[in-house]
């Protein structure tokens, strides 16, 4: 066998792959699954949940499963010949898979199984199966069927257009900074932007618009005309509003047709909008429940975030002789006056975040929380750098994971968890296959002999995407389908994620995951406290921010008219919503990846719908650490129960089921406005 995407043995040759074995590879595997296809829809085929999965699931976790290798290469390592390939191929997998989701046999065979022969994990499956069914268009017919096929190709083809288009907006954009400009800046970022430039041939420092480089400058440049040229650069990305020179990666045609052909895709469903089919697989009952609940939100942050914004140009005026601050004033100002208020800022507690320990101390809890072991382990990668361990109970493999931290070019930005393969008990086999999973970050690199620095941002970050990754990978389902991530409610899925949060701000965690960069000594409880003291610093600014890019997005997908210009509904909401004006320029939705490329469309409120759900399953911890007169890590017996009720559930019961069997009760709103300063 010399096509390494047709090895499926164990783990992706992650260090073989390459774009010529694409396309032969698909050949196969389509193949494959278009006969496995044929085979279960003949009318003398079993009507039988096992037979189906034999053949069918089979055929089709294969291609999901080289295909996704491709598609994160396609994130993580991209290349001209690989964007080519991934692109060719594209159409080919979404064609397919199309047609598998709208194939009225294959909906008639699910429809006749019996659902006495099912346990109680396939049940779950079997009901999302019928549902999925009628949403990927199986109950349509002739030309509403075609079109419905065309638009998820089109569709397809433009969110990859989409995301390519922010990457490389991003990556374009390059400026070298003088001596006289960077006064403020970090001295390791400094040294990494005069490293990349000296590297490229050039004078000075190269500051880009990838976080790492880009975030700095915005909190601690001195020269606001550099940190104005930044964020020009960073709002305007991929827009109408980008240099001449940048044009060609405006994404505004490409988001008003993706737009167009989603409404057009709800109304052959027989939807009024979009986002009414997108709430139909999550917690949320309708749009307007969503709507309201983020104008809820939005109504109790307001009166905290005006107080933020007055507090900053209450500041900004008496100390920094700044009357009228402009947007890319107000990072800086308040890095200044959270400085001024605490006695700390985020350099000096970056410090003491070196990369190795924070991921040592991140293992620990999980391991004393969750009755685990994390080992390293090995498997082929496709970068130097990117690390692979093992989680083990009693010397048994739960799953395995891929960490791949530093930002780089042709990595596509942000953070986040992708899984390899699934937890399933195989019927090919009779084997349990473990579950794998994609950890990947963008964190600055390590400069000279110096371990990679984490800002505290950095390391809230890791443990969201760990929590993820726990979700997936102590799942005790054997239905691949509802294991792990798999059939978790959208506006739940970030339930686990945003939970681990909260560990950062523990003390009995933070003391043994930091050690000074120079002196190795461990994060002082001083520093400690005046974070904990700034940390609900500017929450209410924070929430109103998220509650704009939720509320935009449910009425991008409800309200507009795909034919008239976003940038008119935006200002709506931020004319209710935001307390600080954007420019005129700024054109954010342009680079919006969650919702125009990232499977968010109309759910990104899922972040402060699951941040309740976090907030009250974490106050649990919170409540029997008190009675025990202990931390919220320590407590093994309330780890053990989230973990059962929550994690190891997966998606084998609707996710309300599984926080109730946790908290013995419906979430409340009230913890997550404790944990941030609002209640």
């Amino acid at each position: 066998m010399t096509n390494p995407l047709l090895d499926f043995s164990d783990l992706p040759l992650f260090d073989r792959i390459t774009p010529e074995h694409v396309s032969p590879a698909l050949d196969e595997l389509l193949a494959k699954a278009e006969a496995a296809l044929e085979q279960v829809t003949a009318p003398e085929f079993p009507a039988t949940w096992t037979d189906i999965a034999k053949v069918l699931d089979v055929a089709t976790e294969r291609l999901g499963r080289a295909w996704g290798a491709v598609s994160h290469l396609n994130s993580v390592a991209d290349t001209p010949e690989l964007r080519a390939a991934y692109n060719a191929a594209l159409p080919r997998v979404t064609e397919f898979s199309t047609r598998l989701g709208a194939d009225e046999r294959l909906y008639a065979k699910y429809k006749a199984i019996d659902s006495a022969t099912l346990n109680t994990e396939q049940l779950q499956a079997h009901k999302n199966a019928i549902r999925n069914f009628v949403l990927s268009g199986a109950e349509l017919s002739g030309p509403a069927k075609e079109r419905f096929a065309q638009i998820q190709e089109r569709q397809a083809e433009l969110s990859q257009k989409f995301s390519e288009n922010a990457l490389d907006a991003t990556d374009a954009f390059a400026y070298y900074a003088s001596e006289e400009e960077i006064a403020g800046i970090p001295q390791d970022v400094l040294q990494t932007a005069k490293a990349q430039a000296e590297a490229e041939g050039k004078s000075g420092y190269r500051f880009s618009l990838k976080m790492p480089s880009y975030l700095p400058v915005m909190q601690f440049a001195h020269s606001s005309a550099l940190r104005e040229k930044l964020y020009r650069a960073y709002t305007t990305r991929a827009s109408d509003q980008a240099p001449v020179e940048f044009s060609k990666f405006d994404n505004s045609a490409v988001m008003r047709e993706i737009l167009s052909l989603r409404l057009e895709e709800s109304k052959l469903l027989g939807y009024q909008n979009f986002g009414e089919v997108s709430v139909v697989p999550k917690m949320a009952e309708s749009p307007e429940e969503v709507v309201t609940f983020l104008r809820d939100l939005a109504r109790r942050a307001r009166p905290y975030a005006e107080k933020d914004v007055a507090d900053l140009r209450t500041f900004a005026a008496e100390s920094l002789g700044q009357s009228d601050p402009q947007p890319w004033d107000y990072a800086y100002i308040g890095e200044k006056l959270k400085e001024a208020r605490y006695a700390f800022s985020e350099q000096e507690v970056k410090q003491y975040f070196t990369a190795p320990k924070v991921l040592a101390g991140l293992f620990k809890i999980v391991e004393s929380l969750f009755e685990v072991a994390i080992r390293e382990d090995s498997a082929p990668v496709w970068k130097p750098g990117v690390a692979f361990y093992r989680i083990e109970r009693d010397g048994a493999l739960l799953g395995q994971f891929y960490l791949d931290q530093p930002a780089r070019t042709g990595k596509r930005g942000g953070a986040w968890m992708d899984d390899v393969r699934a937890r399933w008990l195989r019927p090919d086999t009779g084997l349990l296959q473990t579950p794998v999973a994609h950890l990947v970050c963008n964190f600055a690199e390590g400069a000279g002999d110096k371990p990679a620095l984490l800002t505290h941002d950095d390391v809230t970050t890791l443990f969201h995407e760990f929590g993820h990754g726990l979700h997936h990978l102590l799942t005790q389902v054997n239905e691949h389908d509802v294991s792990g991530i798999s059939g978790v409610e959208w506006d739940a899925v970030e339930l686990p994620s945003q939970f681990m949060e909260n560990f950062c701000w523990e003390w009995d965690v933070l003391r043994h995951m930091t050690a000074h960069v120079d002196t190795g000594e461990p994060l002082p409880r001083e520093l400690f406290d005046k974070m904990t003291a700034a940390k609900n610093f500017q929450s209410g600014l924070q929430t109103l921010r998220q509650v704009e890019f939720s509320l935009f997005d449910m009425l991008l997908h409800t309200s507009h008219n795909p034919d008239e210009d976003l940038m008119g509904l935006l200002n709506e909401v931020r004319r209710e919503v935001a307390v600080i004006a954007a420019p005129a320029y700024s054109r954010t939705p342009h680079t919006f990846s969650h919702i125009f490329s990232g499977g968010y469309a109309a759910g990104y409120y899922s972040y402060k719908w699951a941040e309740v759900l976090s907030a009250d399953a974490y106050a649990a911890f919170e409540e029997t650490a008190a009675a025990a007169g202990d931390a919220p890590a320590s407590n093994a017996d309330t780890g053990r129960k989230y973990r059962q009720a929550i994690l190891e559930a997966g998606g084998s019961r609707p996710a309300m089921e599984s926080f109730k069997a946790f908290r013995g009760r419906e979430p409340s709103l009230d913890a997550l406005l404790r944990h941030q300063g609002m209640a």
